[in-house]
């Protein structure tokens, strides 16, 4: 089989790695391309203001970059200032040259029913990708696929309107040391607590950041754990990531050429399971 070709859209640097880390890795080790674009530059998911704006932004670029080489993935930043991600048309067309560009097979992304704005803009983006992107003379001057990628969406634990469905679930115990790694790249997120942080997160003695490192790590392995609880279907498997099939990639008629069926098969064909 060739090389499969993986796109994961996340509304900020880190989405992607908090919620594919673990698949993305496993795809990269069978010899698939994958991609991971955050959508906004992060320059505000910080409580120190010294360092918001432009040298945040660069800080986080470099951050999602050392947590690409730990997974084995591309990682791309684009310049939308943190916060002001909407679900234009100008952002549509963005998403879909994106797409186009990279020939995915198959792309991820938030649902449109989130607690951030950004999340849910990119949520909605996607949706309106998943028909779109395959109108030959919609969107950039980038030649349309013959053949509609699939597009799921991230886990979440949000009810409304409708609960997360799990309809793909891969097992990553192998990768999961990988990805804790690759998430402790992101300092500024996990250890310095984002923009949600503050001056104890991150002890200014060693010994301080030492026992800070071992809880950020706990919490992590315990929140993955959990995840992965509900949805274990084989008592072996701790860790794994769960994702919904976007229905909007769905058939629309039995005779559209160019839609991607998610049955049983397919889905066993493009994911590392």
């Amino acid at each position: 089989m060739d090389p499969l070709r993986i796109l994961a859209i996340g509304a900020h640097p880190d989405d992607c790695e908090w919620a594919c880390g673990g698949t993305a890795a496993r795809w990269a080790a069978r010899g698939h391309k994958v991609r991971f674009v955050s959508l906004t530059n992060g320059d505000v998911g910080h409580w120190d203001k010294k360092q918001v704006g432009a040298p945040l932004a660069q800080r986080r670029k470099a951050e999602v970059a050392r947590a690409a080489e730990i997974l084995g993935v591309e990682s791309v930043v684009l310049d939308i200032p943190d916060g002001h991600l909407t679900a234009s048309v100008e952002n549509r067309k963005l998403v879909i040259g994106l797409i186009r560009e990279w020939k995915a097979d198959v792309v991820l992304s938030h649902r449109p029913c989130d607690y951030h704005p950004d999340h849910r803009a990119a949520g909605a983006l996607m949706q309106d990708a998943a028909y779109l992107v395959t109108i030959p003379h919609y969107g950039p001057d980038v030649p349309a696929p013959a053949r509609n990628p699939l597009f799921l969406h991230f886990e979440d634990e949000f009810t409304r309107p409708a609960p997360f469905q799990a309809d793909v679930i891969v097992p990553i115990d192998d990768v999961f040391e990988r990805k804790l790694s690759a998430l402790e790249a992101m300092e500024s997120q996990g250890y310095e607590g984002g923009c949600e942080g503050g001056p104890a997160h991150w002890p200014s003695d060693e010994p301080g950041r030492a026992k800070r490192r071992e809880r950020v790590r706990a919490d992590y392995r315990a929140f993955f754990e959990t995840r992965a609880r509900r949805h274990r279907l084989d008592p072996s498997v701790r860790v794994s990531e769960a994702f919904e099939v976007c229905e909007y990639s769905q058939s629309w008629a039995d005779f559209s050429k160019t839609a991607r069926r998610a049955d049983a098969g397919e889905l066993r064909r493009l994911f590392p399971v």
